[in-house]
């Protein structure tokens, strides 16, 4: 009866709804990841988007702005240094954690950097401004791989990791705000030199609340310990042998040597030569992206696989005669492989064949607002004829509020429905909002009368005066393809977080989000032909028939999980702060 009672408590505990939101929101993990959505959205709209304001205000060419598009390699490429956050110690740093001795250092040094750019002269001083600039832009899409892997780690069943997920986003989204829109208006006012100060203050004081952040593996010698048992058990019985680690190790190691040597190359050329033989960032993108995550990614998939195959059938591994290693036997090698390989190992491992369907997501899910995102001024400025100003309005003040309120729904229906099924809506909405921009496009008859419908024309018409008569159908258009990016974010980051396994979170996530650029970076040359030939109508069509893809590919791996979970013996809700993956 006890048991029976206590079985009975612990189901309370975990039912989904109001409480369970209500505990996760209080948990101080959320304030926390509050701050750091915000520090990682913050430099990303300074960097890739106001920059190019100060910059032409400053009357710097465009030719040299081009040289500064470079900063979005950073971020594009961030997984190929995310193996050292997840091996590698920073001296002295150690105590503050595993993940927090990389996020608030490189917070402090954005903090550091915003504040000098803001004394420095753009036009005079070029040669120090962009090299502050990349820094930087290399500091934050550090520290976001440091944030992501944070998030995994201590997520728990109060402060879940879906709830962490949106909570994420919506700092993001705040801070894109913030160091976009708020930014150019408060630089109107009072300069861009006092804009980028305020926003360095900013970034050092979340970096000084996030050094009091709980975190993961504090004690640094616990986790050199744990460090070395986990190298140690690369020579436990039934695991690879030695020398075929090693070549797999070689293989993985030219793959991700030449896509480092590719990309420095490219930035080296890119800084050093004149501008008429300055490569073009969009077509290195375009020609070597699908190459370096070819290198990066899909070859080393295989490798593992091959590995994973061995070990499962017996073949190439460690026999009882042959002995355990001792630690003192470790070598440098060993190490490279836990950081390189074995994430991809584990992971292959673990996953199967289903890894085709989950790299098929990846690869589709965001493809609808990600795709003709680069489009979407042309759209509304020169298809449509809208002013700057309302394209603002529409886009940046309520747009940027509208995404926000996605995420909290999104949030909302993580708790109390679940993860995958707000995926799977997610999916289905974002490529559903695709044929109100269709309609849009054919001159907006039916969004202007559901806008005239609901009486949201007549908000509009109060909010924004100098507005003319059809920002109202634009405006209802960008609201409603927001609120569900922000459901379908929320659920898209929450499901990513939840398939990666703790020890190795860093690396894989990594990895799994470049996926999801990709496509929207390859097919948007396609796009704009198609949109010269067949015009923006078409297009939307075809975005929202892909989108049905994706919706596919969702209840596929919904069922996938389910039967896993069935599989196991182990119940594992939507709602709990585990990942799926237990290790």
């Amino acid at each position: 009866m006890a048991e029976a009672a206590a079985d009975a408590t612990t189901e309370t505990k975990k039912k989904p709804g109001w409480r369970t939101l209500a505990r996760s929101l209080k948990n101080p993990k959320s304030g926390f990841m509050a701050l750091f959505g915000f520090a990682s959205g913050l430099p990303f709209a300074l960097f890739l988007g106001t920059l190019y304001a100060w910059l032409s205000e400053a009357e710097v060419d465009l030719e040299t702005m081009g040289v500064f598009s470079l900063i979005g390699l950073a971020y594009a490429f961030q997984f190929l240094w995310s193996p050292l956050l997840d091996k590698v110690d920073i001296p002295g740093l150690r105590r503050l954690g595993k993940r927090k001795q990389w996020i608030a250092p490189m917070q402090l040094l954005l903090g550091v950097i915003l504040v000098t750019m803001s004394i420095l002269d753009p036009k005079s001083q070029l040669g120090v401004f962009s090299l502050l600039a990349g820094i930087g832009a290399f500091a934050s899409a550090t520290q976001d791989i440091a944030i992501n892997a944070w998030r995994i780690d201590v997520a728990d069943e109060e402060a879940t990791i879906d709830i962490l997920s949106t909570i994420t986003q919506m700092g993001f989204r705040l801070a894109s705000l913030v160091g976009g829109a708020l930014g150019l208006i408060i630089a109107e006012r009072i300069g861009w030199p006092q804009t980028y100060v305020i926003m360095g203050a900013i970034m050092l004081a979340i970096g000084f609340a996030g050094l009091f952040a709980p975190d993961s593996q504090v004690d640094s010698a616990a986790s050199s310990a744990a460090g070395e048992d986990e190298v140690a058990e690369l020579y436990r019985v039934g695991e690879i042998e030695p020398r075929v680690r090693n070549w797999a190790l070689l293989a993985v190691g030219l793959l991700w040597a030449w896509a480092i040597g590719t990309v420095v190359v490219f930035m080296v050329r890119s800084m050093t030569a004149v501008p008429d033989l300055r490569p073009d960032p969009t077509e290195f993108t375009a020609t070597y992206g699908p190459l370096i995550i070819l290198a990066t990614i899909v070859l080393p998939a295989l490798i593992a696989a091959w590995l994973a195959k061995l070990k499962k059938d017996g073949r190439h591994t460690i026999t009882a005669t042959e002995g355990t290693f001792g630690a003192h036997e470790m070598k440098f090698t060993d190490h490279l492989y836990r950081a390189l390989v074995l994430p991809l190992v584990e992971f292959v491992g673990r996953i199967g064949w289903a890894l085709v369907l989950i790299l098929a997501l990846v690869l589709t899910y965001r493809i609808c607002d990600a795709i003709w995102g680069t489009f979407a001024y042309p759209f509304y400025l020169g298809e449509l004829n809208y002013t700057g100003d309302e394209v603002a309005f529409a886009s940046k003040f309520f747009g940027v509020g509208a995404i926000i309120a996605g995420l909290a729904l999104g949030g909302w229906l993580i708790t109390v429905i679940g993860r995958m099924f707000t995926l799977t809506l997610g999916a289905a909405l974002a490529a559903a909002t695709n044929l109100l921009y269709a309609d849009l496009a054919a001159g907006g008859r039916y969004m202007q009368a559901s806008s005239d419908f609901i009486g949201f024309t007549r908000l509009i018409e109060v909010m924004a005066p100098f507005g003319s008569e059809g920002l109202p159908r634009l405006t209802f258009t960008i609201m409603w393809e927001n609120l569900a990016i922000g459901v379908a974010g929320a659920a898209y980051i929450a499901w990513l977080s939840s398939i990666v396994a703790k020890k190795y979170a860093a690396v894989q996530y990594a990895l799994l989000a470049s996926l999801t650029l990709l496509v929207g970076t390859l097919g948007r040359g396609a796009l704009g032909e198609m949109i010269e030939d067949r015009g923006y109508y078409d297009v939307f069509v075809l975005t929202a028939l892909i989108g049905v893809i994706a919706v596919v590919l969702c209840i596929l791996e919904w069922i996938r999980e389910a039967r896993s979970g069935a599989k196991s013996g182990v119940v594992q809700p939507d709602f709990e702060g585990e990942t799926v993956a237990a290790e």
